[in-house]
């Protein structure tokens, strides 16, 4: 370490002082959009947020917070909760999942690597099975990618690949999943005209199967893993088309919470089930909601409910928020005797609208517990509720949400006031703030029954960095003279409110500080 100069050491910060509290807290789905009805933020009483926009003009600013900023392929390209996390925790811009797994397969080295030889392995007598979200949303996965990965591998000698899908309607349109579904069965058509056994074997909503995160709910889990692994489910169909569609007027159920259905063949057995010798590839590039099935399929001592058997296959994934993700998707403390993760239970069972308050007073009183404890340089939060309610689409229940979060953001902020602290308020992307699709003039969308489009996915917006407390330097101020500021400088101004500067790589930070 010495002979190449690197320290872990910080400078000082030439005009900061150490020893301050410092409350970093994260607006899940909180961004900065024109006021009308349609903007939840904007129509929820929120007066603590109104305060910190109105109050001090030059201790509030937005940053980007989707595209380049983050790390992903372009500026089309919406933020999420990985790539938000990951830069605010990182301090400067890495390439995310979405762009990595571009590259690795426009350079064909996504099959040059350990994992795709290991599982060619069962590609001459057993199935390939891709699992994964069928969207274009590119939050989690995207179609394309997983177009090129079938085309791939069957070039590359698999001779039966079964795909398991999970549709979207939350980073995408609800209603979108057929049109996805239809693209994906030409394709495997084609690969079956050129001797590849090609088929969808399951399906389900990605909310109701499969993809929960940070063991919320392994019921959701054992539903995929019925339909995938056993081959059972409540529901039998002869062509995935013919089951969303079916499903989705039927039901009653939208794209996110489809129940599980496995295809049969003419004899009613499912034409796809996991067994010994294949080999597992989840396609989604980002990691949180892929975890919970790779537990099921690789862990020996497993208890989280009965997989009646577990087949012996070849395995590999595509690898919390201020955690997992904050921490640049590292699992697990950097030193246990300096932090402590607190996560509070969230409702389990019923859709985030029913409940839209969610957890939001529990993570702010036991925030408050922390900063008051004056155990803790920093305490870090996210408050979930404008995000994960505004992907249901219901604006009522997003309204509440808003205004939940906000309530919050006060607790959190009395607190600090009581122990002279310093405050940074930011989100992570944007959603809450536009909940309907609009046309390029920016009028909302008609659908065919000249109702509003509901958009319940994540936006362009940028999102507001809002910094105070008492024990922030008079001085302090937000720089003009960056000319694209985005989440990644927030690290920098964190350290900064530490007395510290940043190392030379991060991404500037957003303040100065100017002498009286």
């Amino acid at each position: 370490m010495a002979s190449s100069g690197f320290s872990w050491t910080l400078p000082d910060h030439p005009k900061l002082p150490k020893g301050k509290t410092v409350a970093v807290v994260v607006l899940d789905g909180w961004g900065e959009a024109n006021a009308d009805k349609y903007n939840c933020i904007h129509v929820a009483q929120t007066p603590v947020m109104d305060s910190l926009k109105n109050g001090a003009p030059e201790r509030w600013t937005l940053v980007k917070a989707h595209g380049t900023a983050v790390g992903l392929p372009s500026d089309d390209d919406m933020g999420n909760s990985e790539v938000g996390h990951n830069a605010l925790g990182a301090g400067r811009i890495f390439a995310q999942g979405a762009k990595l797994v571009d590259q690795a397969l426009a350079s064909g080295k996504i099959y040059d690597g350990e994992g795709f030889n290991y599982i060619k392995e069962s590609f001459d007598k057993n199935t390939l099975h891709l699992i994964g979200l069928l969207s274009d949303g590119g939050v989690h996965s995207r179609l394309d990618q997983v177009q090129l990965l079938l085309k791939g591998a069957s070039e590359r000698g698999a001779k039966r690949i079964r795909v398991h899908i999970l549709t979207d309607g939350r980073d995408v349109l609800d209603g979108s999943s057929v049109g996805f579904v239809e693209t994906l069965e030409n394709d495997l058509s084609q690969l079956r005209e050129k001797g590849i056994d090609a088929r969808i074997a399951s399906g389900g909503g990605r909310m109701y199967v499969t993809m929960d995160r940070y063991e919320n709910d392994w019921d959701v889990v054992k539903r995929g893993w019925d339909a995938q692994v056993l081959g059972e489910a409540p529901y039998k169909f002869k062509n995935a088309v013919e089951a969303v569609k079916t499903l989705r007027a039927e039901t009653k159920a939208n794209d996110q919470y489809l129940p599980p259905f496995v295809i049969v063949d003419e004899s009613d057995k499912s034409v796809g089930p996991v067994v010994d010798g294949d080999a597992v590839v989840t396609f989604n590039f980002r990691a949180d909601r892929m975890v919970m099935l790779a537990k099921a399929l690789e862990y020996a001592d497993f208890d989280k409910f009965d997989r009646v058997r577990v087949p012996k296959i070849r395995e590999t994934v595509k690898f919390g928020h201020v955690t997992f993700f904050w921490n640049g998707n590292r699992s697990g403390y950097f030193d246990e005797t300096k932090e402590e993760y607190i996560e509070i239970q969230s409702d389990v069972g019923i859709t985030f609208n029913v409940k839209p308050n969610m957890k939001a007073l529990e993570i702010a009183e036991k925030a408050r517990t922390a900063i008051l404890s004056g155990k803790f340089d920093q305490v870090r939060v996210n408050l979930p509720n404008g995000d994960m309610v505004g992907h249901t689409g219901d604006i009522e229940a997003t309204v509440v949400a808003c205004k939940a979060a906000d309530e919050a953001v006060k607790i959190i902020l009395d607190a600090i006031e009581q122990v002279g602290g310093i405050y940074l308020v930011t989100a992570d992307h944007g959603n809450a703030e536009d909940m309907v699709k609009r046309n390029k003039s920016g009028q909302p969308l008609l659908d065919k029954n000249g109702q509003i489009q509901i958009l319940t996915s994540h936006t362009l917006q940028p999102v507001p960095v809002a910094i105070g407390g008492p024990g922030l330097h008079p001085g302090v101020k937000f720089r003009s003279d960056i000319q694209t500021p985005g989440l990644a400088n927030v690290a920098a101004t964190v350290m900064n409110f530490h007395g510290y500067e940043a190392p030379a790589d991060y991404e500037p930070t957003l303040i100065e500080v100017v002498d009286n």
